[in-house]
This record gives structure tokens, C-alpha cells and sequence, in this order.
């Protein structure tokens, strides 16, 4: 099995994303520490926004944030917004013209196996790729104006120890 580049660039802006949790993000910065051209990391933004994993500010100041807390994102869910649409194999396009298709029962299998791969990364959460991981705080941290805290304890603790600059 191969993922898309999309789906690779997404959970890497993902991550890139919460190590920067609480900094509004640019396109820029994101694309140099993922290692991607900006106009197709502008595609998986897009996606990422319309799925509800981040929240976009449009305009001069913009950029993007997790609109979730990183526990609260899935590995499985983002591969399943991005990879859901694509056949793994001929036999679940809409267009199979395979000849052995009236007769072959290698599909049920198939189809278990891809369920089965996106269930074990739906046990994965976003928050289990960047906790206590310092290698890759120091590849992806910025600084850049923060963004509001979420509510919660955790956030309030937050705002008490770090002061929130909107972007402007």
C-alpha cells in the first residue's frame, strides 16, 4: 500500500501544526519545514480546512491553526478525508475493467485488509507523534503570533503562563 503525497503532507503539516499549537501559522513556514512546494501544500491546507482539522485566517496577517486539540485528531481520520475517495485497487473503482472480476473473490479480502489499516491508525492520535518528541520540536518549532487558546484547564493554565498576541 502507497499513500498519496497529499495524505503525507497533511499529517506533516498536522504535526508541524502541533508543535506550533498555540502559533498562527503560515503557508510559507509550513511548506520549508515539510519539505513541499507551496502551491500544492495550498491543496492540502484547503482539504485540512474543509475536513475541520485546522482553522484558516485569510489576508495579509493570515495563516492556520488546529481547530482541534491534537488528542482529539486520529491518524485514521485524516488518512480516511484524504485516501477515502481513491481505489485502493482496481476492483473498487467505479470504473474496473478487470476481466476476472465476475468470478474473483480477492475483493472482500482486499477490502478487509484497507479497513483494518485505517482502524489500527485510528488508535493514533496527532498529540502521540509530537509529545516528548524534542528531535522534532526543534525540525519543525517557529515563533510567530499566537493564536487564542483553546478552553479548558489545560488552556487556562496556558494563558496564566504564556501572554496570547492576536495576530493583527
Amino acid at each position: 500500500m502507497r499513500l498519496t503525497t497529499r495524505t503525507n503532507l497533511a499529517l506533516r503539516t498536522l504535526m508541524f501544526c502541533a508543535v506550533n499549537k498555540d502559533v498562527l501559522v503560515r503557508k510559507q513556514d509550513a511548506a520549508q519545514a515539510v519539505n513541499a512546494s507551496e502551491n500544492h501544500l495550498a491543496q492540502v491546507i484547503n482539504k485540512l480546512g474543509q475536513e475541520g482539522f485546522i482553522t484558516t485566517l485569510r489576508g495579509r496577517h493570515g495563516g492556520f491553526h488546529l481547530a482541534r486539540d491534537p488528542s482529539c485528531i486520529s491518524v485514521g481520520e485524516v488518512f480516511r478525508a484524504f485516501e477515502a475517495g481513491l481505489p485502493f485497487i482496481e476492483c473498487f473503482s467505479d470504473n474496473n475493467t478487470c476481466p476476472l472480476k465476475a468470478h474473483c473473490t480477492m475483493r472482500p479480502h482486499l477490502s478487509r485488509a484497507v479497513e483494518a489499516f485505517y482502524s489500527a491508525l485510528d488508535e493514533l492520535y496527532l498529540s502521540e507523534l509530537v509529545s516528548c518528541n524534542a528531535g522534532l520540536e526543534a525540525l519543525l518549532s517557529i515563533e510567530g503570533p499566537r493564536v487564542p487558546a483553546k478552553c479548558g484547564a489545560a488552556a487556562s493554565e496556558k494563558r496564566s503562563a504564556q501572554p496570547v498576541i492576536a495576530a493583527q
